[in-house]
């Protein structure tokens, strides 16, 4: 997601200076829609490995985990 983000800033940025306003700002929404949906999937995996972390460190198996891991 965040390469198609960069990908369409690029394009925008070329329209632009090209004078190609109207593909410049098709290009610009595109990219920061790409930008904004590439963010919330890393707030949602942070949230998730969040709460992964903070039900294995309570759970009864953690230790019996590392252990078995060394």
């Amino acid at each position: 997601m965040f390469r198609w983000a960069i990908i369409c800033l690029v394009i925008s940025l070329a329209a632009g200076g090209l004078g190609l306003t109207n593909i410049s700002a098709f290009a610009r929404k595109l990219s920061m829609i790409f930008f904004a949906l590439f963010f919330l999937g890393f707030l949602a995996l942070l949230g998730v490995a969040y709460l992964f972390t903070a039900a294995v460190s309570q759970s009864e198996w953690a230790p019996a985990l590392l252990a078995a891991s060394v």
